[in-house]
């Protein structure tokens, strides 16, 4: 039994749904013991940083603070979306790199009686543990049902192998990691070009032209080549690219219908595991045409696990600032 530290992030619960039922089923077959980091909070995402650098590197570092407390056994935290990673690992880095910033995050985690050492903790990838842990040799035993005759392109999206602080990946352009474990299951990985490029993160919010226009040259990379399916390991590209791929075809009069999967479906599919305890049906563009090629019929609909509890006591709620009686009713003068 190989035991991790565990940090799910937000998106696990709700948005990347089959990403946690298919891990969770995976991890049991492979014999990976996933710790979950108790009252963990959200990383940020990526907006946090870009406003205000100490608060944000301290919301992060209470999961490392956390887990710290937690680790028996293990220093080894893995986190399978790619900007919960790479903000645990920055975050570690960073403190490291620069002492004041250390000792400023670490005065303001103090207010919750928690400290953090950076260093004392290993921050890693779900598929990085996959490929260099667990290993191909192991994940190719498990498979019972290889998924021959299906077409994949592996998809990593920009965050997962740059910058890598601990230099763990193979290359930082073009990493081989999630084509090997394909490859291991019995897929044919097609030759993916556009394989770390983004996706465009929250800019179907800020800038949906540029989103699209990212979203088409991946999706379309991925049917020029003549995948059946793209993998991928991050919720945010999951997202944007089942999510907003009817709207990028309506903004370019373009008719894809591209699924988009998480990796560890698709394992749990070769493990033997049937489609249906492994989240399919909750992808917006529909997997059955790729599914039938290997001789699987997608369910039509999946009923999720509900989210995990949280304890009642939680993390305090900011509370709203008490409005100032002049200016409101001065603004109020203006609004008659």
């Amino acid at each position: 039994m190989s035991k991790y530290l565990y940090y799910p992030g937000c998106s696990m619960e709700n948005s990347a749904i089959a990403y946690d039922i298919s891990l969770i089923r995976v991890a049991q077959i492979l014999g990976i013991e996933l710790d979950e980091i108790e009252d963990w909070n959200c990383c940020g995402a990526t907006e946090y940083l870009g406003i205000s650098l100490t608060p944000a590197y301290a919301l992060i570092s209470r999961n490392l603070a956390l887990a710290a407390k937690q680790a028996n056994g293990t220093k080894t935290v893995v986190a399978p979306c790619s900007a919960c990673y790479l903000n645990l690992a920055k975050a570690d880095y960073y403190m490291q790199e620069q002492p004041k910033l250390g000792m400023m995050v670490n005065e303001a985690l103090k207010a919750g009686d928690l400290s953090y050492k950076p260093g004392t903790l290993s921050i890693r990838h779900l598929l990085d543990v996959m490929v260099y842990d667990i290993g191909l040799d192991t994940i190719k035993s498990k498979v019972v049902r290889p998924l021959i005759g299906m077409r994949v392109a592996p998809y990593l999206g920009c965050m997962v192998p740059r910058p890598d602080y601990e230099h763990r990946w193979s290359d930082h352009e073009h990493p081989v990691e999630l084509d090997l474990l394909l490859q291991a299951l019995g897929v044919e990985v097609i030759d993916f070009p556009l394989k770390t490029h983004c996706c465009g993160g929250h800019m179907p919010h800020i800038g949906p032209d540029t989103a699209f226009e990212l979203i088409r040259r991946l999706i379309s990379s991925a049917a020029t080549y003549e995948a059946d399916i793209m993998a991928t390991l991050c919720p945010m590209c999951q997202l944007n690219l089942d999510a907003y791929q009817g709207e990028t075809n309506q903004h370019f009069g373009t008719n894809y219908h591209m699924p988009v999967v998480f990796f560890t479906q698709l394992m749990g599919l070769a493990f033997g595991l049937e489609p249906k305890e492994l989240g399919f049906g909750t992808e917006l563009v529909s997997a059955r045409k790729a599914l039938s090629k290997i001789g699987l019929e997608a369910p039509e609909l999946v009923e999720v696990a509900p989210a995990r509890p949280r304890k009642a006591e939680g993390l305090p709620m900011p509370k709203p600032l008490p409005t100032r009686g002049p200016k409101r009713a001065k603004k109020d003068e203006v609004a008659k």
